[in-house]
C-alpha cells in the first residue's frame, strides 16, 4: 500500500513558479513510478508529467514541455512537479498518482493523493 499527499498549490500570477511535492507512505515506494495529473473544473482529468521507479526517465505532457518538470528523492519518499513559466490555462486540482510503469492514462495508477489546488492569475 502507498500513500500520497500532495502540498505546495496555492495562488500565483502568470509567469510565476509552483514547485508541487508528494509524499509517500510505505517502504516499497522507490519500486513505483509517479505520474502527476490535474483536473481543471469541468473538465476531464489529464495527464502532466510522470518519472519513472529509477528517475532516470521522464515523460510530459506537450503542453507543458520546456515549462514543467519531475523529479523525486526516494530517500525522502517525495517527488516533487517544478512548475515554471506558468498560464492562466495551468489552473487545476493537481493530483500525484502511483503505479508500476510510466503511461499517460488515469487506470494505469493504483494510488493517488487528495489534489492540491493551483490557480493561475492572469
Amino acid at each position: 500500500q502507498v500513500q500520497l499527499v500532495e502540498s505546495g498549490g496555492g495562488l500565483v500570477q502568470a509567469g510565476g513558479s509552483l514547485r508541487l511535492s508528494c509524499a509517500a507512505s510505505g517502504r516499497t515506494f522507490s519500486s513505483y513510478a509517479v505520474a502527476w495529473f490535474r483536473q481543471a473544473p469541468g473538465k476531464e482529468r489529464e495527464f502532466v508529467a510522470a518519472i519513472n521507479w529509477g528517475g532516470g526517465s521522464t515523460i510530459s505532457a506537450d503542453s507543458v514541455k520546456g515549462r514543467f518538470t519531475v523529479s523525486r528523492d526516494d530517500a525522502k519518499n517525495t517527488v516533487w512537479l517544478h512548475m515554471n513559466s506558468l498560464k492562466p490555462e495551468d489552473t487545476a486540482v493537481y493530483f500525484c498518482a502511483a503505479g508500476s510503469g510510466v503511461y499517460y492514462n488515469t487506470a494505469s495508477y493504483n494510488y493517488w493523493g487528495q489534489g492540491t489546488q493551483v490557480t493561475v492569475s492572469s
